[in-house]
């Protein structure tokens, strides 16, 4: 018996909307076809419900785009099952993708009783329809936001979207979600974190209670030098007290042995330090720097593919901005 997730609870929005989609892009005719594609994509997206059954299968349509070649094919356009128990989110099974359209059974033969669980939607796909299957003569339920606590946006790049977690609960927003009990609303945009004018406006709209800008990685050192007054303003103009933590890139592992790329994250990471010290300078309050030195790690094995953390560099990155953000968020 299958369930549209459409009559669920959706978790994740920056804004309430009838689709599976991250930002209501009709609404920004400006962004790029890009930044457009990107905000349908299910990152952060968590469906909440509640069901007794000892099976539960989905049935899920993404698009036709080929999966990435530094991704899983879960994390990419498959689904992530966490359960309750004794108070903590569980791993308790994941919806492998082969097609357009899947149907898996994603965990079986479990004790009775009713669960409270949460389905993490596709890092990298936009989810056309999705519904939730239990065994015949058993309920379920929309269930209730567990992240009421407060709402974060983390505004940044593919690393903040997920790329190359193994499933979609493994990034580190939403990982820092079921650590905090925060609604960390997950705008990171593959490659396109350019901090470009439309987008900070847009991003500054939203009304949460902290704003995180982890977009470094993806703007030139130049870009970094013009672009990240405006966005912390803009923030700060609608959010007089809300903290704006700045979060530096990622050192780039390809860079261990290739200069050109060290040197240029080393541009990027000057150029936001000083963006940071001049915005103080001039008054800023409740801004504040997480540096990107120590985020994945000192052995260089934190990462797929040289720049997108894996299971191991996104623990890491939990274990630096978990304790620099939650004083802030108290």
């Amino acid at each position: 018996m299958y369930t549209d997730a459409a009559s669920m609870k959706l978790i994740g929005q920056a804004f309430p909307l009838k689709s599976f989609h991250r930002i209501d892009t009709n609404a920004h005719r400006n962004f790029s076809a890009g930044i457009k594609r990107l905000l349908t994509n299910g990152a952060g997206l968590v469906i909440s419900f509640k069901t007794n059954s000892p099976r539960i299968a989905a049935k899920w349509c993404v698009s036709s785009s080929k999966p990435h070649n530094n991704m899983t094919p879960i994390v990419d356009k498959g689904l992530d099952l966490y359960i309750k128990r004794n108070g903590k989110w569980e791993f308790a099974g994941v919806g492998r993708p082969n097609a357009v359209c899947n149907e898996f059974v994603m965990v079986k033969d479990m004790e009775k009783g009713e669960k409270e669980c949460l389905l993490y939607l596709p890092t990298y796909d936009e989810v056309k329809s999705l519904s939730i299957g239990i065994d015949s003569g058993c309920k379920i339920a929309s269930g209730n936001d567990p992240f009421t606590k407060k709402k974060v946006v983390i505004y940044g790049s593919s690393v903040t979207q997920g790329a190359s977690a193994s499933r979609p609960g493994m990034a580190y927003p939403a990982r820092l979600s079921r650590d905090m009990g925060i609604n960390f609303v997950n705008l990171g945009l593959s490659g396109s974190g350019k901090m470009e004018k439309e987008v900070a406006d847009m991003v500054a709209s939203i009304q949460a209670d902290a704003f995180i800008l982890d977009c470094f990685a993806n703007p030139s050192p130049e870009q970094i030098a013009k672009r990240t007054a405006y966005i912390v303003k803009a923030i700060r103009a609608k959010h007089p007290n809300a903290p704006i933590i700045m979060i530096q890139s990622v050192f780039r592992e390809t860079g261990n042995f290739d200069l050109t790329v060290r040197k240029f994250v080393e541009r990027q990471n000057a150029n936001t330090l000083t963006e940071y010290q001049k915005l103080l300078k001039e008054g800023v309050k409740h801004l504040y720097l997480i540096p990107g030195d120590n985020l994945l790690g000192k052995d260089h094995e934190g990462t797929t593919d040289g720049t997108h953390p894996n299971d191991i560099g996104f623990d890491r990155m939990l274990q630096v901005i978990k304790p620099a953000i939650s004083p802030l968020l108290n």
